[in-house]
């Protein structure tokens, strides 16, 4: 006995196919996403590390160094935590760079994307970041309220208390690692997904069956970083190899979206500092 399959399932069948069909390999679009710590002590986060400065000759040197073995990669864009008016999303930050800038300004962008960016003779740098004056991307005050109001405030200062034992241990690191060492460390994919699962998921414990406010920082997050990986996709061309130097905190959303859209691939930024 035949089985007979509707003709609109056949059709069906071949478009799930040819969707699933993998991109070819010189067509896809390579993406290092370089999850960095901030050089130059803003204080702007909920936890900051106090770093060494990077001005003196010995950092430079190392920095030097990071440049290098980046520009193996050989990055045909690169992209920064900066937001960027222009339809291209070409940041304004990067005009008028000269090497000159290396010696007075320690911020990491500079530092090492526009370093680098220079060094491949690179005329622009892209401001990809998402801000909003109407969103509040990361609404841990609401976090915090909830918890001082259930009973869960201790709870919360113990999460809170370990990630500030890591910055410590960081802190200490800096002093003897090599700048190259510490990126690949905060870099490693494991490291990567346990920071985020000890601090983003952690959250989502704070909630009730009327409050969720864990859950609505989860979903704040993730919005910012769906924009900015979506203002990525409007920059790259198939072939690109893309360099994404963003704050470390980015780093687990935004490799999931490249591994996960079709079209793009993960390059491990590790591979190229170790």
């Amino acid at each position: 006995m035949k089985l007979l399959v509707p003709a609109c399932l056949i059709t069906l069948f071949s478009t799930n196919l040819l969707a699933q069909s993998p991109t070819p390999a010189p067509t896809r679009i390579q993406v290092m996403v370089l999850g960095t710590y901030h050089f130059d002590n803003p204080g702007q986060d909920l936890h900051n590390m106090k770093v060494d400065s990077v001005l003196t000759p010995a950092k430079q040197a190392e920095l030097a160094d990071v440049a290098s073995r980046l520009a193996k990669f050989n990055p045909t864009k690169i992209a920064v935590e900066a937001v960027s008016d222009r339809p291209d999303f070409v940041s304004k930050k990067f005009d008028g760079f000269t090497p000159e800038k290396l010696s007075k300004d320690p911020d990491e962008r500079t530092q090492i994307a526009f370093r680098l960016a220079n060094q491949l003779g690179q005329k622009s740098v892209y401001g990809i970041d998402e801000q909003s004056k109407t969103i509040d991307y990361f609404p841990f005050d609401k976090v915090e309220t909830y918890a001082k109001a259930h009973e869960q405030g201790a709870a919360l200062s113990r999460m809170q208390e370990k990630v500030g034992q890591m910055m410590k241990q960081m802190e200490t690191a800096q002093k003897t690692k090599p700048i190259r060492v510490m990126l690949a460390d905060v870099n490693e994919p494991a490291r990567v997904l346990s920071d985020h699962q000890n601090f983003y998921y952690a959250l989502l414990s704070f909630a009730n069956e009327k409050e969720q406010p864990g859950a609505e920082l989860n979903a704040a997050w993730y919005q910012r970083n769906a924009k900015i990986f979506a203002k990525l996709t409007q920059i790259a061309r198939p072939g690109d190899r893309v360099l994404v130097v963003f704050g470390s905190g980015h780093a687990f959303w935004l490799r999931h979206f490249v591994q996960n859209t079709t079209g793009f691939q993960l390059i491990e930024p590790r591979d190229y500092l170790q």
